[in-house]
């Protein structure tokens, strides 16, 4: 009988800390309940077949010919990349089938495609060790190795010029606690979130984002260039250590002032959100999340009219401590943190005042903080593919 072997990666939420990953700072992200189940069965011809229940196409994929990026193979993409990032790093790969299934929004800001890059690494490495050896590796993979092989499939494979913190929180997260991430050094700690009477709300604006066709790799430039001209007068190791008395003196063009403006504060402003959430002081974190949007909106420039407006009905909502857009911006979705007790209410109120001021349905997640990518056991939509 033929074994299948299930799997499952979280989507993940930045908490606050946006667009700082890339400029070597502190984030706040944390693995979501939500996310993209796979399941496993070897065959022996030495080809990987992909396929997904939430997406069309199947794909067959032979290792030792078919490991080039495709733009016509879509979403397999990333699970390819994988294959060929781990046989570049040594590792012998066995044919399998491969299905994945989830309730991720893909586009949405939550790292979909940070799940499927980690699910499928760490059922590959599961596979390769027990090939080798007889046993699985479980616990013994490297999570912070594996999400830096995954973010360099994103970077070179895929081309998008992601920092580390979708992939570190997809491998590393921890139920009921956010990761305070410094990006620079890979150094984190698990902060604790007891949200108490309320309740972390994701809501999908409905409005798409490509985040290769986005503006996310202009502003990753432009940060680059402010970093380039602060370093000709002073030697610091990325932006979020300069300061705006730095950027001031030295940065002439008001377009990249603003974004150094946005990394600095964006960066302070994590780093007391972590000692907030920390002593439970929710309605001071709330501020923090509005104080965040503004900034992003204002200053990095990465949010539209759907974010804007969906942020600005949250606020106006009467249950609500605080919102703002997570993820690269453009589209994708926000977070809220809303009453408990008045969660309905609150959808209702912004479904339809955000339906009549833009055409679009949003959808609402109310998400639990859950663990990172690890082996589960079986899921019934899985069962029979």
């Amino acid at each position: 009988m033929v074994m299948t072997v299930h799997y499952f990666a979280p989507g993940r939420v930045n908490l606050i800390g946006e667009h700082i990953d890339y400029n070597g700072g502190f984030v706040l992200p944390a693995a979501l309940s939500l996310g993209i189940r796979a399941a496993v069965r070897p065959r022996e011809d030495g080809v990987i077949t992909l396929r997904s229940l939430n997406a069309p196409g199947c794909f067959e994929v032979d290792l030792d010919a078919d490991l080039e990026f495709d733009p016509r193979h879509g979403w397999a993409n990333y699970p390819k990349g994988v294959m060929a990032y781990l046989r570049k790093d040594g590792y012998a790969l066995q044919g399998c089938d491969i299905v994945y299934s989830g309730d991720l929004p893909v586009g949405a800001g939550l790292s979909s495609s940070a799940a499927i890059e980690v699910v499928t690494a760490y059922l590959l490495l599961h596979r390769s060790a027990r090939a080798a050896c007889g046993s699985e590796m479980g616990d013994s993979i490297d999570r912070i190795w594996l999400a830096k092989l995954c973010q360099r499939v994103e970077n070179e494979y895929v081309g998008v010029g992601c920092g580390i913190m979708d992939q570190f929180a997809v491998a590393n997260g921890k139920a009921g606690h956010a990761i305070l991430l410094n990006c620079d050094t890979l150094a984190y700690e698990y902060v604790p979130v007891s949200l108490g009477d309320y309740r972390l709300v994701i809501i999908n604006t409905g409005k798409r984002r490509a985040l290769g066709e986005s503006k996310y790799n202009e502003r990753r430039a432009q940060c680059q260039a402010a970093l380039r001209i602060i370093r000709q007068h002073r030697d610091v190791p990325n932006l979020c250590q300069a300061t705006m008395e730095d950027a001031c003196r030295w940065i002439d063009d008001p377009i990249p002032l603003k974004r150094v403006r946005h990394v600095i504060s964006e960066h302070l402003r994590t780093m007391e959100a972590s000692r907030l959430l920390s002593s439970g002081y929710l309605r001071e974190f709330g501020w923090l999340l509005t104080e965040s949007h503004q900034s992003l909106r204002e200053d990095y420039e990465v949010s539209g009219s759907e974010l804007d407006t969906v942020v600005e009905l949250a606020l106006a909502s009467g249950a609500c401590l605080g919102a703002r857009m997570t993820g690269a911006g453009f589209g994708g979705c926000a977070i809220a943190l809303v009453e408990s007790n008045a969660l309905a209410q609150f959808q209702d109120f912004v479904r339809s005042h955000y339906v009549q001021k833009t055409g679009l349905h949003p959808e609402f997640y109310v998400s639990e903080i859950g663990d990172g990518v690890r082996r589960v056991s079986s899921y019934s939509d899985l069962e029979s593919y």
